[in-house]
């Protein structure tokens, strides 16, 4: 009787997103282990996420299900103890502080250079590309590049730093095109070692380092997909740190996902599976924490073309998967493309937004001009 009320409750759901269970359409969903429904609903998302990791249930069109679930809200219909579990691990503890800060790069971004080279394209850049004038993802990552370059006002001799560098592209990109100096930090050895292997010959330090220990002083600051990682205990921390690197005349370019509403912690599955210890801040957040450190001279969202490169990267993981099978298994293909698909799908339904923030310490003289 619990298994077949479990069920009713879930179709109940599902049929308010236009969902059908073993329909016809791309996007309904294939039920293959009855035991999906009560994992779902005493677990939410972490149920639905690991249903999925262990063949429970399946969907054509993985992202068109899961944009239907996000689109309806059904999301808030199932606050579960594990919701509940974050939210006083959160309250209680700093999870981004200390060797915490450490662990994403460990878990995440050491996972393996292979797998990065094959889902990312021409240029390990792990974040939104941009695609206003763009025709494929290479072109669109070039064009983020030359967007946060243009932002900044680069110029020959000006000294950068990157907070939380990645594989180090957009310092390299800063340094063949503007001629600029400049520092990189990042938690994640793999990144370090690829790094200072791309920026070979370049005015380029590469280190793994906490941002908290910076104190030293740039021309140009930029951060790119890193604040994720940070932590609203930590935001004003963070502001003051970008604020002591930044020169009195500099700027300060803010590249992040943005949530609409304020929160302290993340989805569970994403946190258990993906991106440990991290959360999304929202505008009111951000607001709070660089008030007195920052003028905001410009505020841009382009969070609708995330769907466009998750999407790219999704394609770009499903062709390199014969090879990449040789050392990850069936089970993880199942994981990432669970994360990239809803990642998109959380995107398209414009739950989540990616911004780039321009700051100065005191305003620009006469005004900013923010290029597009």
């Amino acid at each position: 009787m619990a298994a077949t009320s479990a069920r009713d409750r879930i179709e109940q759901l599902l049929a308010q997103a236009g969902v059908c269970v073993d329909g016809t359409e791309a996007s309904d969903i294939q039920v293959h282990d009855p035991r999906l429904y009560e994992r779902v609903l005493a677990h939410g998302s972490l149920g639905l996420g690991e249903s999925y990791m262990d063949g429970a249930w399946d969907a054509d069109d993985l992202d068109g299900f899961l944009f239907k679930l996000l689109a309806a809200r059904l999301d808030q219909s199932l606050h579960t103890f594990d919701d509940l579990l974050l939210h006083l691990k959160a309250r209680m503890v700093n999870m981004q502080r200390g060797q915490r800060a450490w662990v994403v790069g460990e878990r995440h971004y050491d996972l393996g250079n292979d797998l990065y080279q094959a889902m990312l394209g021409k240029r390990l850049v792990y974040s939104c590309g941009y695609w206003k004038d763009a025709r494929d993802l290479d072109s669109a990552q070039e064009a983020k590049l030359a967007l946060v370059c243009a932002k900044l006002g680069l110029a020959p001799g000006m000294r950068v730093l990157d907070i939380g560098c990645g594989w180090g592209e957009a310092l390299e990109y800063a340094a063949r095109h503007h001629g600029v100096s400049g520092v990189g930090i990042t938690v994640s050895h793999e990144q370090a070692q690829y790094a200072r292997g791309l920026c070979a010959g370049l005015p380029i330090e590469i280190r793994t380092q906490d941002y908290r220990e910076l104190d030293e002083r740039f021309d140009r600051v930029l951060s790119i997909g890193m604040f994720e990682h940070v932590g609203v205990k930590n935001y004003p921390g963070y502001f003051e740190v970008a604020r002591r690197c930044t020169a009195d005349d500099g700027l300060f370019l803010l590249h992040c996902i943005g949530s609409n509403v304020s929160t302290d912690r993340t989805d569970p599955w994403i946190e258990k599976y993906i991106f440990p210890n991290s959360m999304l801040p929202s505008a009111a957040q951000i607001t709070r924490a660089s008030e007195g450190q920052f003028v905001i001279e410009d505020w841009h969202n382009f969070g609708a073309d995330y769907d466009r490169t998750l999407l790219a990267w999704r394609a770009n993981f499903d062709a390199a998967w014969p090879r990449l099978a040789l050392r990850y298994d069936e089970r993880f293909r199942r994981m990432w493309r669970f994360y990239l698909s809803a990642s998109a799908a959380t995107f398209r339904a414009r739950r989540d937004q990616l911004w780039q923030l321009v700051l100065s310490p005191h305003g620009v003289c006469g005004g900013y001009r923010a290029p597009r």
